[in-house]
């Protein structure tokens, strides 16, 4: 069957290109390091990466609607391909300065910021014409095959900078980005009619409340979760057992998310989507607060893979409510906006995050994260269910395609 072919080629190369990333997480600043002697400038490609990708509500809005087909992305692998080229091209020769950095994350992030929701909307596509609801197990598999590569990715990677294979670790990731371009090609998806409007990401939350909602609660799990890596670096080393804590956190977070996405798929066709997001990141919140108050390796461990697992589920409520409701460019639209939400999110919250902790303590920081984040998803749920008039849940597009379909077979 050519959509199942189509997605196994999609998330094969998802798989080889976020291993990769995880390797390069390990190497590069090592690499930079060793270059150029700035610890400054070991965060520098990740840092501008992320700036494109922040203002692609902007620049993107048209230029994503673009990316509507394998052979697109690929002419997008070979753009990244070169941006991450050019850091090991110039350590080759001893030319690696802060304007090669620069270069080099300003046009990943301008093509990341494009790549990834085009990619995540072709997988989308695929599972539309595969099946009902195929699209939200792809999307769920997507994300579940990044979160394998966040537990076995930085240790293979550790080791292969052991065995001296620091500055190969580079060339692998651009190498593994070109050829998950060179697997989409061929494959098709949702060929938006040309338009004189192309759909914002602003308005295409229009008519779509559950969206919005769900990227509030997320949103605020993203801006808090810089109390997670770096709180347990800090009671490690505080403790004197530097990593001990954060290994236990991640180990158990790994797991956890890996067994929420097999548990997911079920769970998210058997409840109202929106109402189960809000929970999902209500139940983090609250590991946050377990991990702040039992500060042992076992229990966050423990506590870890909880969040992981409840993670994954909101993640998955919300795939749902933006693949059932939505199609073509307005897809794409919601995709990329989701993308923005998150980065945002993350990038203001590692910002503060270290002045947060040396001022309040790390357990105190993930106690008030945790209590941030099941607040505000708490708040989502409350007004959800009383949004619409006469406090009835407020509806989908999605909801409101089902109405009419079974009022039109009642007429038949």
């Amino acid at each position: 069957m050519k959509a199942r072919r189509d997605a196994l080629f999609l998330l094969a190369g998802s798989c080889s290109a976020d291993l990769a990333v995880r390797f390069t997480q390990v190497a590069l600043p090592l690499v930079v390091l060793q270059q150029t002697g700035s610890v400054a400038a070991t965060g520098l490609a990740g840092g501008c990466a992320g700036i494109p990708v922040l203002l692609s509500p902007w620049w993107a809005r048209r230029a994503r609607q673009w990316v509507d087909s394998g052979t697109r992305l690929a002419i997008l692998a070979v753009v990244q391909a070169a941006a991450l080229a050019m850091v090991p091209a110039a350590a080759m020769f001893g030319l690696l300065q802060a304007w090669v950095l620069v270069a080099s994350g300003l046009l990943l992030g301008c093509g990341d910021a494009l790549s990834s929701p085009g990619r995540s909307a072709l997988l989308a596509d695929i599972g539309d014409r595969w099946g009902p609801d195929r699209a939200v197990v792809l999307l769920t598999w997507q994300d579940g095959i990044r979160r394998v590569g966040m537990v076995v990715g930085a240790p293979l990677g550790a080791l292969a900078v052991a065995a001296g294979f620091t500055d190969a670790l580079l060339w692998v990731e651009a190498v593994a980005v070109l050829m998950a371009g060179l697997l989409a090609i061929g494959i098709v998806g949702e060929r938006s009619p040309a338009m004189a409007v192309v759909p914002s990401i602003r308005g295409s939350l229009a008519g779509r409340p559950d969206v919005l909602y769900g990227w509030i609660a997320r949103g605020t799990g993203s801006f808090t979760w810089f109390a997670f890596p770096l709180g347990l670096s800090v009671i490690g080393a505080e403790r004197g057992r530097p990593g001990v804590y954060l290994a236990a956190g991640m180990s158990g977070y790994g797991l956890g998310s890996v067994v929420g996405t097999m548990a997911s798929l079920a769970v998210v066709r058997r409840f109202s989507p929106a109402p189960l997001a809000a929970l999902a990141w209500t139940l983090m919140g609250l590991c946050w607060i377990g991990m702040g108050i039992w500060t042992t390796p076992a229990a966050i461990a423990g506590v870890a893979a909880l969040s992981g697992a409840t993670l994954v589920l909101g993640i998955a409520a919300i795939s749902v409510v933006i693949t059932r409701s939505s199609a073509g460019a307005e897809r794409r639209a919601l995709l990329s906006g989701q993308a923005v939400v998150v980065n945002a999110g993350s990038a203001a919250g590692l910002l503060i995050g270290g002045p947060v902790i040396a001022a309040a303590g790390a357990e105190h920081t993930l106690v008030g994260s945790g209590l941030l984040t099941a607040l505000v998803a708490l708040g989502v749920l409350i007004r959800r269910k009383s949004a619409a008039p006469g406090g009835r849940p407020c509806e989908t597009a999605d909801h409101v395609r089902e109405d009419r379909d079974h009022h039109a077979r009642r007429a038949a």
